[in-house]
């Protein structure tokens, strides 16, 4: 007497599909829960705590001084970053020039701004006025055409600017540096063996592609841009965000939610700022990769269901006979 097997076969004589079961891993949900637990815990730790003082913070979140020293923060960003991205291609084309003075002479840009801590130029920018105190245009030991007196100009801002905009600029070099390099030689030679000349190649051949390269960290010292302008105390210079806060925190004496505040704006800007270097890294990253996007894919279900619609029903449509060729 045989034992009965179960059937595995369908009506249809073929085999039942398989079910997979899905492995289970109880120790990702047991970490989860944890995670889940201490900062369910955290949050509430936090709003309990009379410390943080969560009225002072929405008292000063939108405060007037704020928004403005916000306002200040963005504009340090952009004008040290532009500052930075023009002098940094220059030093990355003196960087890769076969002349020898021009690769050295960025070379030690480099070397100083790169190995000085930013703090520390940003002392000497402000102490700019007590080194140079007059700076005089014109031609040497010929003609003076003007002169300016620095210790009467007020232009804390201005030096805060030059001071990170020269900072970074020794980063950007690099990272344009970096972004030509990874283009290969035949890019460019097939760019002129076409006709194209020097600018014509670098900015239809070389820069599109190198842009895919030059992006992402740009817009990661960009991010670091922002948030360092907190440190153009150094400079003097009190009217960006942090210096706002600070200055309000040394009035009322209730520094930790003023500090809130700030980091609140820092992430606020902080997070738009991510957001538009996704896309731009999506727009630059065209035709780097064999994944196809959902519009390409569509477009190309289209093109498929629309060449379907064009072949002939039937086995013998679209063949004609011999008479008919005859």
């Amino acid at each position: 007497m045989t034992s009965p097997q179960t059937d595995t076969t369908t009506t249809a004589g073929e085999p039942e599909p398989i079910k997979a079961v899905p492995l289970r891993r109880p120790g990702q949900w047991i970490a989860a829960v944890i995670i889940l637990v201490l900062a369910a815990l955290f949050v509430y730790g936090a709003a309990t705590n009379e410390a943080y003082a969560w009225g002072t913070y929405g008292r000063y979140l939108f405060d007037e001084r704020v928004l403005s020293g916000v306002g200040y923060t963005l504009a340090l960003t952009v004008l040290s970053m532009v500052i930075a991205i023009v002098l940094g291609v220059v030093l990355a084309i003196m960087r890769l020039s076969p002349n020898p003075v021009l690769r050295g002479t960025a070379w030690v840009y480099l070397w100083i701004f790169r190995g000085t801590p930013v703090y520390v130029q940003l002392v000497f920018w402000g102490l700019f006025p007590a080194i140079y105190k007059q700076i005089d245009v014109g031609i040497p030991f010929v003609h003076q055409f003007a002169s300016f007196d620095i210790q009467t100009l007020n232009a804390a801002f201005l030096f805060a600017v030059i001071g990170l905009g020269l900072n970074e600029a020794a980063y950007m070099a690099e990272i344009v540096r970096a972004g030509v390099s990874s283009v290969g030689e035949g890019q460019s030679e097939a760019s002129i063996a076409l006709g194209m000349s020097w600018s014509q190649t670098m900015r239809r051949t070389v820069l599109p592609q190198a842009m895919r390269v030059i992006i992402p960290p740009t817009g990661n010292e960009l991010i670091s841009m922002l948030k360092t302008t907190s440190l153009v105390a150094a400079v003097p210079l009190t009217l960006d965000l942090y210096g706002r806060v600070r200055d309000i925190s040394g009035v009322n004496f209730e520094p930790i939610p003023l500090l809130l505040v700030a980091s609140t704006w820092y992430l606020v800007v902080t997070s738009i700022l991510m957001v538009g270097q996704y896309y731009v890294e999506r727009h630059y990253s065209r035709g780097a990769t064999r994944a196809l996007t959902a519009r390409q894919l569509k477009a190309m279900a289209d093109g498929q269901a629309a060449a379907a619609d064009d072949i002939p029903d039937g086995p013998g449509a679209g063949r004609t006979t011999g008479g008919e060729n005859a």
